[in-house]
């Protein structure tokens, strides 16, 4: 008997989930803060140039919701991100740290402090603005422009980063290798999600791919005269099945085979896997790297054949480091245009995936909130996600999201205190990391 479609999974887990979520939500409470922030001029001044700029950062998420492009190929959208910079004055350099759709601007120099707001705009193929980068990237140019307004009076100096291709490209660990943050004391962005959240972690992320090198033999003459790279393949894959009963709850291993041979009647010289690994610190990410070493090479060992591992064919990401002296002066200017961002543990933090902006995280005190554009029930990298990031709903999230970035900068230009607990807070959690070589 064939069976033509696949069986539908029992979603009874999902939907008391859901309850038990909205239940959760209802009951939370939006994070505060101990501090004042910018005074009540520079808050007005803030809001009434982002309040300004609506229709025109709007326009823009629409246009790149309309035309989206792949991480490294966003030249269309960062120059329409250009356009709209420079048509406020603005002097923009497209290309630096050796990728060509990267983008800075800045307030003048000076001798304060310098915080940075960051843009994304790549999408995802088939799927268009599925994460929602169109709204990034303009809730981002409109922090930028609301911020600037202020800085120089408040001695201090904003800068808009674009980073491409965080979806898998790794663009922000780039642009930091080459030294495009070395002068900047924090950064900050926010993220589309189905709820407003204040602070929501990201998992750490490593590439591995395993290629496994065997002799090849005629299956039915000579299996005698074989080593089946295929079989060391499987036995890895059901290695890496095995182990995931000992990982932390947070931790996550998926994988696929690219190469498993070309005939049946032949023995496979070669088959290769390449598999994903996250985790929530950088710690257990190692951990698990190691693990996965040890799973390759007994698999080689046990069928005769050689392995070779590739780590990273991009950048690794870390996880998000957590700074909630800053997440708490967003929640506070976010509930000022009717939203109530959560604290973490409210939304399932399993509900989550990898960005590049957790390895600027472990360099400097870094804020990744997320802002809600669609229902609660509608996942990131889906086409009802990506409806959703052009819909009225993503066009409010630009709006809010601008206002709330272009405060939170105020707030820590302004306020020494607040910037001096973000900064204790940073190096409380370990300081500094040296990213480059942490997995070396």
């Amino acid at each position: 008997m064939t069976h033509a479609a696949p069986v539908p999974p029992d979603d009874s887990h999902l939907r008391s989930l859901i309850e038990a979520t909205a239940d959760a939500v209802a009951a939370a409470e939006p994070l505060s803060s101990d501090y004042a922030g910018a005074d009540a001029e520079t808050r007005a001044a803030v809001e009434e140039e982002v309040r300004s700029r609506a229709d025109e950062l709007v326009a823009l998420s629409q246009d790149l919701h309309a035309h989206p492009e792949e991480g490294f190929a966003e030249h269309r959208s960062v120059g329409a991100l250009a356009e709209l910079l420079r048509a406020h004055g603005h002097e923009v350099t497209v290309g630096l740290g050796g990728l060509d759709t990267a983008l800075r601007t800045g307030t003048p120099n000076n001798d304060g402090p310098h915080i940075a707001v960051l843009s994304e705009y790549d999408a995802l193929p088939g799927l268009g603005h599925g994460c929602g980068h169109n709204v990034i990237c303009t809730a981002g140019a409109g922090g930028f422009l609301g911020a600037a307004a202020v800085a120089e009076r408040l001695g201090g100096r904003v800068s808009l980063v674009g980073t491409p291709a965080e979806e898998g490209g790794g663009g922000k660990e780039t642009l930091a290798r080459a030294g495009v943050f070395d002068d900047v004391d924090a950064v900050i962005m926010l993220h589309p999600f189905s709820h407003d959240i204040a602070l929501h972690p990201f998992l750490g992320r490593r590439q591995l791919e395993m290629v496994f090198h065997g002799v090849g033999a005629h299956a039915s003459a000579q299996p005698f005269m074989g080593r089946n790279a295929l079989d060391a393949a499987v036995a890895a894959y059901q290695g890496v099945s095995a182990l995931r009963q000992q990982l932390p709850s947070s931790d996550r291993v998926h994988g696929i085979f690219t190469d498993g041979g070309a005939r049946p009647n032949v023995i496979p010289a070669r088959a290769a896997l390449l598999f994903y690994l996250r985790s929530a610190n950088p710690d257990t990410l190692r951990d698990l790297a190691g693990r996965m070493t040890a799973i390759a090479h007994g698999a080689a060992e046990m069928t005769g054949c050689g392995v070779e591992l590739h780590w990273d064919a991009q950048p690794a990401y870390l996880p998000i480091r957590f700074n909630t002296t800053l997440a708490g002066r967003w929640s506070v200017n976010q509930q000022g245009t009717g939203r109530k961002p959560l604290p973490p543990g409210i939304v399932p933090e399993f509900l989550t995936g990898s960005t590049d902006l957790g390895n600027l995280s472990f360099r400097m005190p870094a804020l990744h909130p997320m802002i809600a554009v669609s229902g609660p029930t509608v996942a990131l990298h889906t086409k009802e996600f990506a409806d959703a990031a052009g819909s009225p709903t993503g066009d409010q999230a630009v709006v809010d999201g601008a206002l709330g970035l272009a405060l939170t900068v105020a707030d820590y230009l302004a306020d020494a205190e607040l910037r001096q607990a973000v900064h204790d807070e940073f190096e409380a959690s370990g300081g500094a990391l040296d990213v480059p070589s942490f997995f070396d």
